[in-house]
């Protein structure tokens, strides 16, 4: 098929290479422009351009699609799919338009939980059992157009990144076997019940909040893991947990405060409950296991984290 690609950070990776291990005809990848990084602001491309420039193909990098020019540029690609997987930008009408099967959309949710920006991160939050990944027909909703296959996976103990990566794959082999013959997946509108949303994590969202369980606390640090990075401070400096375990689900030592260490290896009380962190990050410095932190920087019982 004629496609144009469009998406933007490693999760569209994936279903880039898939498309082009099948043998489609990628006439244009469509990558949100390079930005400064985080650190040292050297700018830098998304890895989708990187993945595509790699392999030959051509791509582009428009701020906006909103105009003129950039619809008719798209348009004139007679395209017979476009495949969008966390492109990052809305697009118009006539973008949706545009190619002869419309726009197809890998999301990281099972359609309509979790609609929006943070799926996978939402579903780790809310504790939820499974999740998975829904080749949707896009329309000018927010992730409101009509299913064609949808395939889960549990959440069990899973970290963010892990989760991501998983459904980025699985994600991957289902577009392509959409993209196989794709008149056997007719497009189902999804159910009005269950519809929620993921909102963008806001980066305040990843201070560790001691006053809810330790169940919820231990969700909080996986849904975080790689980033932003779930974090408590002591003595004006940040620790991230990137990995923590349920010591107590229920209760905490008598007395104890949520936020206070309950030991000397960083059991944590909760409310209620306790989590233990299991591998830290002090700002700075390399992840590594806490008891490998705490050899070099003490935390005693007592010490609150907030």
């Amino acid at each position: 098929m004629r496609i144009a690609f469009m998406g933007t950070p490693p999760f569209a990776v994936p279903t880039l290479a898939a498309l082009h291990a099948a043998g489609h005809d990628i006439v244009a990848v469509y990558s949100q422009p390079p930005r400064p990084a985080q650190r040292g602001k050297k700018v830098q491309k998304s890895p989708v351009q990187v993945w595509a420039e790699e392999h030959g193909l051509p791509v582009r990098t428009p701020r906006s699609l909103k105009t003129e020019e950039a619809q008719a540029e798209f348009a004139a690609l007679d395209l017979d799919v476009a495949v969008v997987a966390a492109y990052g930008l809305i697009l118009p009408q006539a973008v949706l338009d545009a190619p002869r099967e419309g726009c197809l959309n890998v999301h990281g949710s099972i359609l309509p939980r979790w609609r929006g920006a943070a799926p996978v991160q939402r579903a780790i939050l809310a504790g939820d059992g499974e999740t998975g990944v829904t080749i949707m027909q896009m329309d000018a909703g927010l992730d409101t157009g009509a299913m064609r296959l949808i395939e889960t996976t549990p959440v069990g103990p899973k970290s963010a990144g892990v989760l991501t990566h998983e459904l980025a794959e699985m994600g991957a082999l289902m577009m392509r076997r959409v993209l196989s013959e794709l008149h056997a997946f007719p497009p189902v509108p999804q159910p009005d019940e269950g519809v929620t949303y993921a909102a963008k994590i806001d980066k305040s969202e990843a201070r560790l909040d001691f006053l809810t369980s330790a169940v919820q606390v231990e969700r909080q640090i996986r849904a975080f893991n790689p980033v932003p990075g779930a974090f408590f401070e002591m003595e004006g400096e940040r620790y991230k947990i990137l990995a923590a375990e349920v010591v107590h689900p229920a209760d905490t030592a008598p007395g104890a405060a949520p936020g206070v260490a309950l030991d000397d290896a960083l059991a944590i009380a909760c409310n209620p409950g306790a989590i233990r962190a299991v591998r830290v990050q002090r700002a700075g410095k390399p992840a590594m296991d806490a008891a490998e932190l705490l050899r070099g920087r003490a935390i005693p019982a007592g010490t609150r984290l907030a």
